[in-house]
């Protein structure tokens, strides 16, 4: 069998994916293991039933009206009704749950004498999710009990239903929630976090891989076997990772848009050429952090330090338009953020890829990012030096 060229290159690759348990586990176990996790957490679309407590320091009528409300809510399970704030607090703190409902003392006193008792609530906001779903029906039960008041105080002293409605509600709502009716928070979380997932998965394997060859001095080898060609070595070592990252990339879109039903209004071609160019849009960034530096542990953390900060900076859970600008332009660096957008525009909106065209061309600056270090890289392999 020939022993140089860019078939010797390509098998070698392939026997060393073959042989370490390490690419298995990053290839197939951990992608297959987030695909599963992320769509049975969000299986329901909306983190239902949040575990909350109650603090009734009054016991009075209207409070248990209250207390009654909040338990009739979807989005809320009242585990307990707790004695005091203390108690409540401590709760909490435990984890067993995300937040509580403080009703005060003399609750319905004050508010029959016109004195604006507060109702307190308090939630954990380190579960960003959960917690941001128990504030908004803490607020709702508030409003809901603060209208009832209103209402039952006004016809008292005589005025009629109609008269009272468009008090309490002068203005009617209609809220329409464009191409996600059913409010599905997987629809948009999974499809970020996902790839988000892939991306970094791909850039630790790229950089352990290429680290690998110069910490046991064998990248010479593969220089050798190359024929010198620098891009011709690092073609055939990443191409057999770059066939493995699109089957896994293909699956993914299977996955979520066919097993787990999410919406696709636009073009399946141009999603399906989103996936493939984003798997070498992330080698592409990978390398360039290699060719930065070009050692296994500084490769390795530069890469996991981009690939985690991703999850903030790709904007999926804060957008870019109310971050401050020094820190908002670090989203644009990274390619899950374009792969995010053209899910957006192709698979949400429905657009013409007209419109997404910058976005792939952003694809192609990631996959010509190396060619500014080649020459860097080659040397460093024809030379290794291991920095531990």
């Amino acid at each position: 069998m020939k022993t140089t060229g860019f078939k010797a290159i390509f098998v070698r690759s392939v026997l060393q994916i073959v042989r370490r348990p390490i690419y298995w586990v990053a290839f197939f176990f951990l992608p297959l293991f987030i695909f599963l996790m992320m769509s049975s957490l969000m299986s329901e679309g909306l983190p239902f039933q949040v575990p909350a407590a109650i603090v009734d320091k009054d016991g009075s009528t209207v409070s248990r009206e209250v207390s009654q409300t909040l338990a009739g809510m979807q989005l809320v399970d009242v585990r307990k009704t707790c004695n005091s704030f203390t108690e409540a607090r401590h709760d909490m703190q435990k984890g067993d749950i995300f937040g509580y409902f403080l009703i005060p003392e003399n609750f319905q006193q004050d508010l029959l004498s016109g004195r604006k008792p507060e109702i307190t609530f308090y939630t954990n906001m380190t579960y960003f999710v959960p917690a941001t779903m128990l504030l908004k029906t803490f607020q709702a039960t508030a409003l809901y009990t603060k209208a009832g008041i209103t209402m039952n105080v006004l016809e008292a002293v005589g005025a009629t239903p109609d008269q009272v409605t468009p008090l309490l509600l002068p203005v009617n709502i209609e809220a329409r929630a464009i191409h996600n009716p059913g409010l599905n928070y997987a629809i948009y979380l999974c499809n970020s976090f996902v790839p988000c997932v892939l991306q970094l998965m791909i850039f630790l394997v790229t950089c352990f891989s290429l680290g690998q060859e110069i910490k046991y001095g064998t990248s010479v080898k593969l220089i050798r076997m190359a024929g010198g060609s620098t891009i011709k070595a690092l073609a055939a070592k990443l191409m057999p990772q770059t066939i493995i990252w699109m089957v896994i990339a293909i699956f993914m879109e299977a996955w979520l848009f066919k097993i787990n039903g999410y919406p696709v209004y636009g073009s399946w071609f141009w999603l399906t050429l989103s996936e493939l160019m984003f798997v070498l849009a992330c080698q592409g960034m990978a390398l360039f952090f290699f060719g930065l530096f070009p050692n296994l542990r500084l490769s390795l953390s530069i890469s996991a330090l981009t690939g985690i900060l991703s999850f903030s900076i790709a904007a999926f859970s804060f957008p870019v338009e109310s971050m401050y600008p020094a820190v908002g332009i670090f989203s644009w660096i990274v390619p899950t953020r374009y792969n995010f957008l053209i899910y957006i525009d192709q698979a949400l909106n429905g657009i013409d890829i007209y419109y997404s065209r910058i976005w792939f061309v952003a694809y192609i600056v990631f996959m010509l990012l190396p060619l500014l270090l080649v020459r860097r890289i080659g040397k460093c392999m024809e030379k290794p030096v291991y920095a531990p």
